[in-house]
């Protein structure tokens, strides 16, 4: 089995490539959010169990028991199942034990080396010292496999499973070879999470809430799984700033659409005094600065935020926390004396 990113060579003709394009884009779109958190329904994903490390079964003893303790050390290590990494090691070259070219020395015909199949760029950016030995060896396994746990983590795994195998190897029959081995080597008692955006664990709203921020929130956390558009107002997708607009307006309450007009609107808050329904406000976009902030999200509690980050974010709208290094300032817009009129009014009613 080869790892991934090959390129597809060869030029089709305008009416050709037009015609898979009509058939085929909507498949590849559907497959895009799935892999990037777009356009998912249904209820939260349990989450809390992403990073369990399972016990081993009887087929785990095939497993060559060097491999097997680097499998279990890494997965401990980065929060990876450690089956996963067995099936991925299995899929790939037998944990080790393939004689084919590019396993124990040079490459395959794709470029992939070593026990867990990497090309050489790919290798150099995740490379991991394991054997704290000074050096770097996509052919040493001791390097390799957390490697392969590190490479994992950052495509979204342990919380996005399914993703984070899709971009090791771009197959969803790799995927699910990958998986089924998995769950040969724990007994068959195996799910793997693959989170949506909505997240069990941050549906509750916070309890220091009033009635009318609790339901500015509600509205916002309802987005989650959804996509971002840059300049789209909902149902459907939002963008960050008409989400936060529309989230208001669900309570009857009105700030302005864009990130640069809801800046100046609200009453500035110090950080560290921030409470729910505040927005946080980061030097992030095009036109930008440190006293003009172009990306916005909503304080739900506990340092964390509903935010429309962006297109390629996963997932595009969800919880995320907001104490980062482009964090600019926060702004309460409830605190506005119109708003505090309007409070009154709804309230009197």
């Amino acid at each position: 089995m080869t790892p991934r990113r090959l390129m597809l060579a060869g030029g089709l003709g305008v009416a050709a490539a037009l015609f898979i394009a009509m058939i085929f884009v909507p498949v590849l779109f559907g497959a895009s959010q799935f892999v990037f958190g777009g356009g998912v329904g249904g209820g939260c994903v349990d989450v809390s169990q992403a990073n369990a490390q399972p016990a081993a079964a009887t087929d785990a003893k095939a497993i060559p028991a060097n491999y097997l303790d680097l499998y279990k050390k890494a997965g401990d290590q980065y929060g990876i199942p450690w089956n996963v990494l067995a099936g991925i090691g299995k899929v790939e070259t037998g944990h080790g034990t393939s004689n084919l070219p590019g396993v124990k020395n040079g490459e395959n015909y794709a470029g992939a080396g070593g026990p867990m199949q990497f090309l050489a760029p790919t290798f150099k950016a995740f490379a991991v010292d394991g054997n704290k030995d000074g050096h770097k060896d996509r052919y040493d396994p001791a390097d390799a496999v957390p490697t392969a746990a590190a490479y994992l983590k950052h495509n979204g795994a342990p919380r996005r499973m399914r993703t984070a195998i899709f971009m090791y190897n771009h197959s969803w029959d790799y995927v699910n070879l990958v998986l089924d081995w998995a769950k040969k080597y724990v007994g068959g008692d195996f799910e793997v999470v693959q989170s949506n955006g909505v997240e069990c664990q941050d549906n509750q709203l916070p309890a220091n809430a009033s009635e009318l921020v609790q339901k500015i929130i509600a509205f916002a956390m309802a987005q989650r799984g959804k996509r971002y558009i840059f300049g789209a107002n909902g149902p459907d997708a939002w963008d960050c700033s008409s989400l936060l607009q529309a989230a208001y307006r669900s309570a009857g309450m009105s700030i302005p659409r864009t990130t640069f007009e809801q800046w100046p609107y609200g009453v500035k808050i110090d950080k560290g005094k921030e409470q729910p329904g505040d927005l946080v406000f980061f030097n992030s976009g095009p036109g930008t600065s440190s006293n003009n902030p172009g990306h916005v999200g909503m304080v739900i509690g506990g340092g964390k935020m509903v935010v429309a980050s962006c297109s390629t974010c996963v997932p595009n709208i969800g919880v995320k926390p907001y104490k980062r290094p482009d964090w600019v300032g926060t702004t309460r817009p409830l605190a506005r004396k119109d708003l505090q009129k309007k409070l009154s009014e709804l309230a009197a009613q």
